[in-house]
């Protein structure tokens, strides 16, 4: 075979196996999956009667419990060598005034508590950062707000009202006031945000927190004993993929 021949040859096979290993045409491009999102669907598991929906990677669970009226047994659970151990519970945790509904029924300003399992995205408080603290933390300044306003962009997010995007200045009667974090100091001491509704659906609620107990029922959020919110900040680990799961 001459020289020529062999190169033709050989470029034809090249083109083949081109044709053969190319993706279809309307194939779209992959990306890496997003952690968050490979943490989904990874089991379920009942702790103190709570049903549980695990992430990949969890092991640390904060499970309440409703008990009655509004009151909760709030529990904090850790797995080790393949096994869920109880660390510590408060029987006197809170749930809304409204009680418990499912997450796609629940509605702004009903004071009702979202059912189901839920991730931590940040904590925020009244004290300045610690170093021994291993979750992502924000401490309240003057003017920050956690935005409640459905007719902003920054729906169910906290915001500073010199960035301006919602209408802070809304009275506490309009359906579309924001809360002032500083405003509730004792409560928000400590406050685990929970990212219920964080695709931010209109009117379905906003501001859904682990915090610690005030007088009463909350207005949709969990609550619980200082000790225990306290005790949560610095034993939770953001590498533990910690969730919260309330159920009946």
């Amino acid at each position: 075979m001459t020289r020529g021949r062999a190169a033709l040859l050989w470029a034809i096979v090249l083109l083949a196996t081109a044709l053969l290993c190319a993706p279809p045409a309307d194939a779209k491009p992959t990306a890496p999956e997003p952690a968050r999102l490979r943490a989904a669907g990874a089991g379920t598991v009942t702790l103190g009667g709570v049903h549980v929906d695990l992430r990949s990677g969890t092991r640390q669970v904060v499970t309440v419990n409703h008990a009655s009226g509004y009151h909760a047994r709030v529990t904090f659970w850790v797995r080790r060598h393949h096994r869920w151990h109880h660390v510590f519970s408060a029987a006197d945790g809170r749930i809304g005034y409204g009680g418990l509904v499912e997450r796609k029924e629940r509605h702004q300003g009903t004071g009702t508590t979202p059912l189901g399992t839920f991730g931590i995205p940040f904590v925020f408080g009244m004290h300045p950062e610690r170093r021994v603290w291993d979750v992502p933390y924000r401490e309240v300044r003057a003017g920050d707000y956690w935005v409640e306003d459905n007719g902003s962009r920054f729906y169910n997010r906290f915001r500073d009202k010199r960035l301006r995007g919602f209408r802070w200045w809304l009275p506490a009667s309009d359906e579309n006031s924001s809360e002032r974090l500083r405003d509730y100091r004792d409560q928000y001491e400590w406050s685990f945000v929970l990212d219920f509704n964080w695709n931010q659906v209109r009117h379905r609620g906003a501001g859904i927190f682990l915090h610690v107990n005030g007088s009463g029922a909350t207005a949709g959020c969990v609550s619980a004993p200082r000790w225990f919110v306290h005790r949560l900040v610095q034993r939770v680990h953001n590498d533990e993929l910690p969730v919260v799961a309330i159920g009946r």
